[in-house]
């Protein structure tokens, strides 16, 4: 809206608030004091009501005006669109959160197949210690019953 006509816009208004506070039944008959009595009533009812209506148009136009304003604030506005949807914002929301769902669950499954090799892994280092001394077990006593062997194998041996 342009300076000049808000200033005829606050000039109208200034004129009309005026009028209605300005006049009342006993100016009119002076005004018209050539009319009958029932000539003056009917000018001052019509007065108030031109009056009334003007005033009510103001409150429209403040409502219009508001309005106007409001649409320009949000032409200007860069968040604003018109072109927006609220469902297709929804709608993207929905699809990206459903994306972050589906790759943290593969995240934590993986994870957990990590975990499930690495106990396996665990159980089976602690089962090759296990075989592994015992192995150690085995092999001291064929070494030992080797060695046992060998020596009357080596007696025999050497003394035919």
């Amino acid at each position: 809206m342009g300076s000049r006509n808000m200033d005829l816009s606050k000039s109208f208004k200034l004129a009309t608030r005026s009028l209605l506070t300005a006049i009342t039944k006993q100016d009119i008959c002076k005004a018209f004091s050539s009319f009958t009595t029932a000539e003056q009533d009917f000018l001052h009812r019509l007065f108030v009501q031109v009056i009334t209506s003007l005033h009510e148009n103001i409150e429209v136009r403040t409502a219009l005006d508001t309005i106007e304003q409001l649409v320009e604030e949000q032409g200007l506005d860069p968040l604003f669109s018109d072109k927006t949807n609220l469902k297709d914002v929804t709608s993207k929301l929905l699809t990206t959160k459903k994306n972050e769902i589906q790759y943290l669950k593969n995240m934590l499954e993986l994870a957990e197949e990590q975990n499930h090799l690495i106990r396996s892994r665990l159980e089976l280092l602690k089962k090759g210690k296990v075989d592994v001394s015992g192995m150690t077990d085995v092999a001291e006593k064929l070494t030992v019953r080797g060695l046992y062997c060998g020596i009357y194998s080596n007696n025999e041996i050497h003394n035919p």
